[in-house]
C-alpha cells in the first residue's frame, strides 16, 4: 500500500473518532439539562397538586360555611312562621324556606365533588412526595455520570487529536490539503472503499483501469463522481476465513 494511503485511511479513522467524539461531548450538556428539566417538572407539578389540594379544602370550608349561614336563615324564618298572620305570609314563607334547602342540597353535591377531588388529590400528593427524594437522587446520580462521561470523551478525543498531529507531519502539504479540501466537500468523510468495482460512498462504478490502480494501491485515486480518495481492502480467500 502507498505510504499516503495508509496514513490517510488511519487519518480518516482518527478525524471520525474525534468527530464522534465531540458530537458527544457536545450533547451532553443538554442531556443533563434535559433530566433536570424532567425534575423540575415533577416538582412543578407536585407544587401544583399541592396548592390545588389547600385551595379545595379552603373551598369546602367555605361552602360549609356557606350551609351553616344558610341553616341560621332557615331557622329564623321558621321562628317566624309563628308569627305571620295570613296563610299567604305562611306560604311565602315556607316557599322561602324550600328555596333555602334546595340551596343548601346544591352546596351538599358540591362539597361531595370536592371531597372526590380531594381524594384524588391527596393520593397523588403522597405518591409524589414518596418519589421526590428518590428522583432527585436519580437525577444527581444521571448528572454525576453524564459528566464523567465527558470528561472522559474530552480526554480521549485530546489523546487522539495528540496523535493526530504527529500523523498530519507525516503528510506532505499537497495531500494533507487534498484531504482536508474532500473531507470539508464531503460532511467529514474523504475516503471511500471500493469493492466490486464500486465505490461504496457514492455507489459509482469505477472504470475496469481505475479499479485496477485503486486495488493496487500505488498511489492516491479519487472517485470520478465524489471525489472521495479510494482504498481497495484485499478479501481473504474463503478457506482462510474458515480457517482452513
Amino acid at each position: 500500500m502507498h505510504p499516503d494511503l495508509k496514513i490517510v485511511i488511519e487519518l480518516q479513522r482518527l478525524d471520525s473518532k474525534i468527530a464522534e467524539l465531540t458530537s458527544q461531548i457536545d450533547d451532553l450538556p443538554s442531556r443533563i439539562e434535559a433530566i433536570e428539566g424532567e425534575l423540575d417538572k415533577f416538582i412543578h407539578a407536585h407544587e401544583e397538586r399541592k396548592k390545588r389540594l389547600a385551595a379545595n379544602q379552603k373551598e369546602r370550608k367555605e361552602l360549609e360555611s356557606d350551609i351553616r349561614e344558610i341553616k341560621e336563615k332557615i331557622s329564623k324564618h321558621r321562628d317566624q312562621l309563628y308569627q305571620v298572620k295570613t296563610n299567604e305570609q305562611y306560604r311565602a314563607m315556607q316557599k322561602e324556606i324550600e328555596g333555602e334547602e334546595a340551596k343548601i342540597r346544591e352546596i351538599e353535591d358540591q362539597i361531595l365533588e370536592k371531597m372526590i377531588e380531594a381524594e384524588e388529590l391527596q393520593k397523588n400528593v403522597s405518591e409524589a412526595a414518596a418519589r421526590l427524594d428518590g428522583e432527585k437522587a436519580r437525577v444527581r446520580e444521571e448528572h454525576r455520570r453524564l459528566e464523567a462521561l465527558r470528561e472522559a470523551d474530552i480526554q480521549e478525543r485530546d489523546g487522539l487529536l495528540a496523535r493526530r498531529k504527529e500523523i498530519v507531519a507525516a503528510l506532505s502539504a499537497s495531500v494533507l490539503d487534498l484531504y482536508e479540501r474532500i473531507r470539508k466537500a464531503r460532511r467529514g468523510v474523504a475516503i471511500a472503499e471500493v469493492r466490486d468495482g464500486f465505490c461504496t460512498a457514492c455507489h459509482f462504478a469505477l472504470r475496469p483501469q481505475l479499479y485496477n490502480e485503486v486495488r493496487a494501491q500505488e498511489s492516491l485515486l479519487t472517485c470520478e463522481s465524489c471525489n472521495r480518495i479510494l482504498y481497495y481492502v484485499e478479501v481473504a480467500p474463503e478457506g482462510a476465513q474458515a480457517g482452513v
